[in-house]
């Protein structure tokens, strides 16, 4: 098997993705949840996102090469594992971020952050799943292409 190591483009793809999709469902639910205003929850979700796609890339490099899929597979232990050490880096990160931008206490963040992290758990196990098995079809498909000759090229020009 031939590994396709994925490139920066492809992890700021993927990060991007990941985060937009995020956003869009965690800022009107974030907003009805902690009576605030969309406004307000939009702009801590975007803040939380964009350093969320930095420790995406981070976060992803490192388990890749530690971890690379020509040596581990991608089982369902593996993705909690992965998700996991994610979400956990995360809450750390994102923690003084929410206290700070919600103007509450570090124990209120923690609260918050935990909602997140029972929401990114499942979410972030899914979206990659999805996302690689969505890779792997591309590159078995492009290599198709490749390996298979055009039948009908070349017929009926003279």
């Amino acid at each position: 098997m031939q590994v396709h190591r994925k490139s920066l483009f492809e992890r700021v793809i993927h990060a991007i993705g990941f985060e937009v999709i995020a956003v869009a469902i965690c800022a009107p639910v974030g907003a009805w949840l902690l009576d605030r205003s969309l406004l307000q929850m939009g702009a801590l979700s975007v803040l939380l996102s964009s350093v969320a796609m930095l420790w995406n890339i981070i976060y992803n490099s490192l388990f890749d090469y530690f971890w690379p899929v020509s040596r581990v597979a991608k089982t369902l232990r593996v993705r909690a594992f992965h998700a996991l050490g994610f979400e956990g880096g995360f809450i750390l990160i994102g923690l003084p971020i929410a206290a700070f931008a919600l103007g509450i206490s570090l124990l209120q963040a923690f609260m918050l952050e935990i909602g997140f992290f029972l929401f990114f758990l499942p979410y972030t196990m899914f979206y990659n799943w999805a996302y690689d098995s969505l890779r792997a079809r591309i590159i078995r498909s492009r290599q198709s292409e490749i390996l298979t000759p055009a039948v009908n090229k070349g017929r009926g020009s003279n």
